[in-house]
């Protein structure tokens, strides 16, 4: 009997043990954030020619309303879409995800998503998407509900509250599985009134700040499209954005910082300040994978870095033109920014516009990785 008790002392012993031991190696378990990747397809880019093992979710861009449905516009996005999931045997910790509308895309997204029948439709018919894709969730890029995007596109002040009642409708759908996440703008006007944060966060995974086009297609003055840190002449940023977004209750880890992998090129009517904070009008956009050759000193553009934004900007004295953008350095101090705050992850648009090599994705896993 002795014996019996020393046993049953010695296994209990062993059995909480193994128990600490275990719980203990998951409170050490290294933080690692999501990495987000946006795919138009775009630009005869090939996406298996980009290091698929380096992303965690993946966002085929994008799915549009047909009357109240969701739908893939063609057999080619259809191909592609079945090529992304696909790549899962490259990854199997991939995410891929289907977005639906775009800057352009949402003409009726305001009226489908006013009516219950509306959204009822486009929860189904986006849950048949998924499960004949085999895909893993769904983005919303409504741009935006309740204040003015796209010209023309209607909006009204209740897109707000049908915001929030097409996310509950597609999580009814879609079930407690699928992710569910959507854009939002990383203006004042978007964070302050596009959506009920404390109604619609708990029903979604994250929600991907668009902490890019911060100064956009219709600005009149220059300035960082896309920085990290606000400065006088540029208030909105990137923190600027998280930091507004906890304020309303936000979790942290549901936050996705946005990095943009393209540059914005304005011309400017005075060559004061080194370009920024200057009369303005906006030319075009350049992928990261052109910046060697559209950003020579050749072409007259010299490079500058904000130490305040944490940004980095060409600009060419002699076109009066401003090249405002991402970088190397700017996107690991982003991945550093996610990192010491604990975001859920940063997403960047878009991945066409990388390198297939030695890009930006790989300066943000090197980043990840250092930690």
């Amino acid at each position: 009997m002795l014996f019996l008790l020393k046993n049953l002392h010695t296994t209990t012993c062993i059995i909480i043990f193994a128990v600490f031991c275990g719980l203990n190696s998951k409170a050490q378990q290294k933080y690692k954030p999501n990495v987000i990747a946006y795919y138009t397809g775009g630009g005869g880019t090939l996406i298996d020619s980009f290091p698929i093992e380096k992303i965690s979710h993946l966002i085929y861009s994008f799915g549009h309303l047909k009357g109240d449905s969701m739908n893939i516009h063609s057999a080619k996005d259809s191909a592609l879409i079945s090529k992304m999931v696909d790549l899962k045997k490259r990854n199997p910790e991939l995410k891929v995800m289907m977005a639906m509308g775009g800057w352009s895309a949402c003409a009726n997204c305001s009226e489908v998503f006013s009516r219950a029948d509306g959204r009822k439709t486009f929860a189904k018919t986006t849950k048949e998407l998924l499960d004949f894709f085999k895909a893993d969730g769904v983005d919303i890029d409504w741009e935006y509900p309740a204040v003015a995007g796209f010209p023309g596109h209607r909006y009204a002040e209740d897109d707000k509250q049908n915001f929030t009642l097409l996310i509950k409708e597609l999580r009814k759908q879609l079930g407690k599985k699928a992710e569910i996440s959507f854009a939002a703008g990383g203006t004042k006007n978007c964070i302050d009134s596009c959506f009920e944060w404390k109604k619609v966060m708990p029903l979604v995974d994250r929600v991907n700040l668009m902490s890019y086009d911060l100064v956009g297609g219709y600005a009149t003055t220059s300035g960082h499209h896309t920085p990290l840190y606000s400065t006088k002449g540029s208030p909105l940023s990137g923190d600027y954005g998280v930091t507004e977004l906890i304020k309303l209750g936000v979790p942290a880890n549901k936050i996705a910082l946005g990095a943009a992998f393209y540059a914005r090129i304005f011309e400017n009517s005075t060559e004061a300040n080194q370009g920024l904070y200057q009369p303005t009008k906006f030319i075009n956009g350049v992928s990261f994978k052109n910046f060697n050759t559209q950003f020579t000193e050749e072409k007259g553009y010299k490079y500058y870095w904000d130490e305040i934004a944490q940004a980095p900007y060409y600009y060419n004295s002699m076109a009066k033109r401003i090249a405002t953008l991402d970088d190397p350095k700017s996107i690991s101090l982003k991945t550093k920014y996610v990192i010491n705050k604990k975001l859920n992850g940063i997403m960047f648009w878009e991945l066409t516009d990388d390198t297939y090599v030695n890009g930006l994705l790989s300066v943000i896993d090197n980043t990840v990785q250092e930690q």
